[in-house]
């Protein structure tokens, strides 16, 4: 037979073992729920709409341990011996190694308090509770995964979607940047859907990467919410017929331009818009285990290249890494101090800020560096990146040129969240990313370095063998 003229086109895809299973996490009304400096309230009095975790495990073999993921409806952590104590339980509860599990947060702005430091404000009792009901959720719907998986494909899909916009806005006359819309500069609008289907074709699970900060609830809204990820979800699975799982990108300078609501409904229309935007994407993408093939020219008004959808190997290619990554801090309080300056603070915004900072400070120490942990995993043509911090988007805008050959998903606020990962050039300037952040200039640029360095080593041993 003749070699192909031209090269077949395949979409990223992997083979192996796939369980999905989904819970019903939202918190009970009346839990401390303020994520909002501006707030006047401190506890949610009601539900929009209800906040999901879904677990994906994942296998090349039966013989071999799964590797997890782990989608929450849920904010961030603000103290880091809760974020251990809730993974540790899980890990030890299924006897695995912590490579093993991505516990991905959505970021939503309208959840529950993660924070047990809490516990003495209104409605913060509830919050260790909870906690406990987030662990025993995710440890059964894992086991449930894991007990009706079967065989199957991942296949992944670039698309686009507009409702990401820059939220770096410059204010000249205060010599500083505000949060919110910037319409002068582009943002990524990258967005990256995964498929996962069984051998018979049928969808068991969506996965949806995509970074946007779910920051269209704000201050004066009064109810529990997955935001704008709660209406994509129910539009996706409504069509799909399966779980969906949303993987926040790396948003730290993306957000939708108009925010800070107390609207649901303007939420929902966001959800509805990333939600056709997947939609459209699965429709974009071959069949599992195809390939699409040059199959002869015809000759006709035009000389046309006839192209055919065959059947095609899959890769299964299973490797996974969690480096850790040594981050300068900048130069900032101790937490004594802080913790004394919030004592002395009658403001109610400033208060709240101190306490973060504080929660900041208390996680990685009163010292000069910080070490920060990374997990990569190459799932066939697939790489996953999952790390604690709030990257900027040039962070996976880089990774994904580096690896135009395989699907790549970013993920920020994985297994923890401490601080923004702003780029070095943002450091002279008055703006929230700098002055939230502990980590000091560079540390961006360090996470891809790092991260390109042994996302390529993997990759190049693979092809050795």
């Amino acid at each position: 037979m003749d070699p192909q003229p031209y090269p077949s086109f395949r979409n990223a895809s992997f083979s192996g073992i796939f369980g999905v299973a989904q819970k019903d996490i939202t918190p009970p009304a009346g839990i401390y729920s303020r994520n909002w400096g501006a707030s006047e309230f401190d506890i949610a009095e009601g539900i929009h709409r209800p906040l999901m975790l879904t677990s994906l495990t994942i296998q090349a073999t039966q013989k071999e341990k799964p590797v997890l993921i782990v989608a929450a409806d849920l904010g961030w952590w603000k103290n880091a011996e809760d974020e251990r104590y809730v993974r540790g339980e899980i890990l030890k509860a299924l006897a695995l190694e912590a490579e093993r599990l991505m516990f991905c947060l959505s970021h939503t702005h309208a959840g529950p308090g993660l924070c047990t430091d809490d516990a003495a404000k209104e409605g913060g009792a509830l919050i260790a509770p909870y906690l406990q009901t987030v662990i025993s959720q995710t440890v059964l719907a894992i086991n449930e995964a894991l007990s009706s998986a079967k065989s199957g494909v991942l296949t992944w899909e670039y698309g686009t979607c507009n409702l990401a916009s820059n939220r770096d806005l410059p204010q000249p006359e205060q010599n500083r940047f505000l949060v919110g819309f910037n319409a002068e500069k582009i943002a990524d609008d990258t967005l990256l859907v995964g498929r996962v289907t069984d051998d018979q074709g049928k969808i068991l699970a969506t996965l949806t990467n995509y970074a946007c900060h779910p920051t269209t609830l704000a201050w004066d809204n009064r109810l529990i919410s997955p935001d704008f990820i709660g209406a994509m979800r129910e539009l996706v699975e409504t069509e799909t017929q399966a779980p969906s799982l949303f993987l926040q990108g790396a948003s730290g300078d993306l957000s939708p331009a108009e925010q800070y609501s107390g609207d649901g409904k303007l939420a929902d229309r966001y959800g509805r818009q990333l939600g056709y935007a997947v939609l459209a994407t699965l429709e974009s993408m071959l069949s599992p285990k195809s390939v699409l093939t040059y199959q002869r020219a015809v000759e006709s008004g035009a000389p046309l290249a006839v192209w055919r959808e065959e059947v095609g190997g899959v890769s299964n290619v299973f490797k996974i890494n969690m480096i850790e990554i040594e981050y300068p801090l900048k130069p900032m309080p101790s937490l004594a101090e802080l913790e004394a300056e919030w004592a002395k603070c009658d403001d109610r915004v400033l208060k709240e800020r101190l306490w973060r900072k504080r929660c900041i400070r208390k996680v990685v120490g009163d010292g000069n560096t910080a070490v920060m942990p990374v997990w990569i995993w190459q799932l066939g043509d697939s790489l996953l990146v999952g790390q604690c911090n709030e990257a900027y988007s040039q962070f996976q805008m880089d990774v994904r040129a580096a690896f135009p050959s395989h699907a790549v998903a970013v993920m920020n606020v994985v297994n923890g969240s401490i601080g923004y990962l702003p780029p070095a050039a943002f450091y002279a300037e008055d703006m929230y990313a700098v002055w939230q952040t502990p980590f000091d200039k560079g540390s961006s640029e360090m996470l891809t370095e790092r991260v390109l360095s042994q996302a390529r080593l993997m990759i190049s041993e693979n092809n050795e063998h």
